[in-house]
């Protein structure tokens, strides 16, 4: 597999803070990256550099062997998906996911076909002409899932997309998101928080504190061996502690 981003040295700071400090990794074609770590430790300040929101003090970000640091989003190719959706409130789920087609000129033509193609792809068919008010949770993110995949980006990036949901719902928007990877041969990025829900869903995770990666590897290899105190106390035993809880209850 070979690398579609790779990040070289990127620092930033803010407000005279160094919120990131030279991070460097890569991410391999088609891989399903998850960036892990408690709030504050610099993974959405990643996720918008990577995306052309904000730009880096220092360091660079190549996207097939091409330096991208500079280039607007919209020159980007990627995708992203945020935790409150960002629906327009006023538009049924085929307006929301039509909408950015009609902006891109190589959709314009053919906007109405390929959105009902991509609902019908995420299983939304029976809610598309609903308004966002009108679906659950798991279902308005499925719709802005379904936005962003309509513009066939190369990379795709999760900003805690289930943060908001139940439980029941992040476990089926799991499975859901996981099934589209496979379908569309995405690259994903995939910021949280949730040690189970990086685990569940990635080939590799990337553990991050305090502006720094701790480590970077796939879960099996994080759980035999974690490379810092950190990643044992924050990974590990966080997941351990999970188990035990489930493990009391099914005793009972």
């Amino acid at each position: 597999m070979s690398d579609k981003l790779e990040v070289q040295e990127l620092s930033h700071t803010f407000n005279r803070q160094e919120v990131l400090h030279r991070i460097s990794f890569t991410v391999r074609e088609g891989e399903f990256l998850s960036i892990l770590g408690p709030s504050g430790c610099g993974k959405t300040t990643i996720l918008r550099i990577l995306i052309g929101l904000l730009s880096p003090s220092s360091g660079f970000v190549f996207k097939d062997g091409i330096d991208i640091t500079g280039f607007a989003p919209s020159a980007r190719n990627m995708g992203i998906v945020f935790q409150n959706y960002a629906l327009f409130q006023n538009m049924s789920v085929l307006g929301n996911v039509e909408y950015a087609l009609k902006f891109n000129s190589s959709f314009k033509s053919k906007s109405r076909k390929a959105a009902e193609s991509i609902i019908e792809q995420v299983g939304l068919t029976e809610h598309i002409h609903k308004k966002p008010c009108k679906l659950s949770g798991g279902q308005q993110q499925r719709v802005a899932i379904a936005r962003t995949l309509a513009l066939n980006p190369e990379i795709i990036l999760f900003d805690e997309p289930m943060s908001a949901l139940d439980a029941a719902t992040r476990l089926l928007l799991r499975e859901e998101i996981k099934r589209i990877q496979k379908q569309f041969h995405s690259t994903m990025i995939y910021i949280t928080h949730d040690q189970e829900e990086a685990f569940a869903l990635s080939d590799r995770i990337m553990v991050m504190t305090r502006g720094s990666i701790q480590q970077l590897d796939t879960p099996e290899n994080i759980i035999r061996n974690p490379a810092t105190p950190f990643v044992r106390e924050f990974v590990i035993d966080n997941l351990q502690l999970k188990i035990n809880s489930l493990v009391k209850y099914v005793k009972i």
